[in-house]
């Protein structure tokens, strides 16, 4: 097979590759509507808050209280406290004490230029109805109390202060909500901050002032609304986000699993069991939320949609912990931590067990984390995400020299033998056999491995493939600049990598002439390839298109010395 061929090989199946996505995206059937039953998920009829549990391994409701009614405990007034860290603003509502705000310091929404040189941070929980994305938690009685009498995410907590600051040189910041009810039942919900981290821990502290004992369960959990569809075919392609996995995952404490927003109504694989050691998340390209239990804690998981006739249904995943009892006169308290930040690659494990897994590179993973740790390194030496770009490209060549000069020599001299093919093509018209038998034993004369341009395309591909999830994804490249691109992650906004790349294109096909005998139509869409990954190119990430560009002109560099040294071979075996 020679060059033009492999080439044409895949570049059609990049092609087919991405046109499926786009298919995907834009065609899937839409999920049906369709909510579990509050037996089965343990969850109130209004499915926002869930049942107590009397047993942490049976997961079966003691109690069905109905919806929330309107009484005047849950009409009583919340406030909205503010809290800041070096690297969070949060805001959390006093009813419930949920997270419902949540802004990262470290991380701009925008890449910085002259005319926007501080733009606003990136936000990752919100209430905006077209963003709705929340972190809640509380506590739920197995008893036969009112929904609203109970210290869930409904119930109206009490904070000493509405702002809370950690002062330059204050390592740990906590602030205390706290609720009682008429019979002595007191809770206090303890939110603790550490200098310069993204894990925010929780602690609900019960302490019985009444003269019943009381048993109950605390959960967790994430709710969020799927995110708006991009507005053009421009911004789907143009987004990384609009591509990016979007929806809820977990970690059974043995496997990571995920479940995109539109499969949720649809029953496919809902999470509905009980397991130790795990977490749950909400996932978004470079970002996400996880609420982590206790590591010796075995609680109950479930994912549900909650109004899905709505025009924005949302989607939650919960984690009820085991059953909880606290006698007259005594105290208990239930941990947890919650991650609000960044997908980084390196610091995660550190945080929980499978905590890394959020960053998704597909089935190449093995091939795609070593790269990114090399890609790493060069920025430790070049201080630059663009120059470690060009310098991962010159040590995969340097790496992978022999297997392409093996390539590129065998296209060499397959090109050389077109001449001769096609006077075997003009000796025995359409009789395929023939010439398929001739045709081979020229190659044996010649001693040309036919195939000796398709191995090393095969053996290198899967390191290509891991390397467009790298670029595509990975959390440094979003608003690193390169020289004229402010932002690697997006795309060039003047196309000028994709013109290149579409030059290297039209130097490979110079240097590889059409194969004579060539069919037409194959013929064509070699010619229509390089205006087609123009098309294609412009609307990746600046990234992707600065490494395959950069690659394509080492290639085609290497190609014209390898077919310029059998040239001259080939001259001086002649003279």
């Amino acid at each position: 097979m020679n060059q033009t061929r492999t080439f044409l090989m895949f570049a059609l199946l990049a092609v087919a590759y991405f046109l499926f996505m786009a298919w995907e995206k834009d065609y899937a059937p839409p999920p049906v509507a369709a909510v579990a039953s509050a037996a089965s998920t343990g969850t109130q009829a209004d499915g926002s808050v869930p049942l107590a549990t009397t047993d942490a391994t049976a997961g079966t409701p003691a109690a069905t209280p109905g919806v929330v009614p309107a009484t005047a405990t849950n009409q009583t007034t919340s406030q909205l406290v503010t809290i800041s860290t070096d690297v969070l603003n949060l805001t959390v509502d006093t009813r419930g004490g949920s997270l419902v705000h949540a802004d990262l310091l470290d991380y701009p929404s925008l890449p910085k230029t002259r005319k926007e040189p501080n733009p606003p941070p990136t936000t990752l929980l919100d209430t905006a109805d077209a963003t709705y994305f929340v972190a809640q938690n509380g506590l739920v009685s197995s008893s036969d109390t009112a929904p609203a009498d109970q210290p869930n995410h409904q119930a109206v907590f009490q904070s000493a202060k509405t702002a809370y600051t950690m002062a330059d040189g204050q390592n740990e910041l906590n602030v205390d909500l706290t609720w009682q009810d008429a019979a002595g039942l007191k809770v206090t919900k303890t939110y603790s901050f550490k200098r310069g981290s993204y894990v925010i821990s929780l602690t609900q502290r019960i302490d019985n002032g009444g003269s019943q004992p009381w048993t109950g369960n605390a959960y967790q959990q994430l709710l969020r609304v799927a995110p708006p569809k991009p507005g053009s075919w421009f911004e789907n392609y143009s987004n990384p986000e609009a591509s990016a996995f979007q929806g809820a995952a977990w970690y059974t404490g043995e496997k990571f699993e995920k479940l995109p927003f539109k499969d949720f109504t649809e029953g496919k694989d809902q999470l509905d069991s009980q397991f130790k050691g795990g977490w749950s998340a909400m996932l978004k390209l470079y970002f996400f939320a996880a609420w982590i239990p206790p590591a010796d804690q075995t609680d109950h998981y479930v994912t549900e949609t909650i109004n899905p006739d709505s025009a924005r249904p949302r989607f939650l995943i919960r984690a009820v912990g085991p059953a909880l009892s606290v006698a007259p006169g005594q105290s208990l308290s239930s941990a947890a931590r919650l991650y609000l930040g960044p997908n980084r690659q390196g610091t995660l494990d550190q945080v929980a067990p499978g905590l890394d897994l959020t960053i998704d590179y597909g089935m190449l993973k093995l091939i795609a984390v070593p790269m990114h740790w090399v890609l790493s390194q060069f920025d430790l030496i070049a201080h630059n995400w663009g120059v470690a770009i060009i310098l991962l490209v010159l040590l995969i060549k340097g790496a992978t020299w022999h297997l392409t000069a093996v390539q590129y020599r065998s296209s060499a001299r397959m090109r050389k033998l077109q001449p001769r093919i096609a006077q075997l093509k003009e000796r025995y018209g359409d009789d395929k056999v023939k010439m398929q038998q001739a045709t081979m034993e020229l190659y044996k004369k010649e001693k040309i491995n036919p195939m000796g341009g398709c191995l090393p395309v095969l053996i290198t591909m899967p390191v290509f493939y891991g390397l467009f999830y790298v670029l595509k994804y990975s959390l440094e490249l979003r608003h690193a600049s390169f020289l004229w691109i402010p932002d690697l992650s997006a795309h060039d906004p003047l196309y000028i990598l994709p013109v290149i790349y579409a030059a290297v294109m039209l130097g490979t096909q110079w240097l590889n002439p059409a194969a004579a005998g060539m069919d037409p139509a194959q013929a064509k869409m070699m010619k229509i390839m390089p205006l087609l990954f123009t098309v294609l190119f412009a609307f990746f990430p600046a990234g992707l298109c600065l490494y395959y560009a950069v690659n394509g002109l080492v290639g085609l560099g290497q190609q014209w010395w390898v077919t310029h040294h059998i040239e001259r071979e080939e001259a001086s075996k002649v003279a």
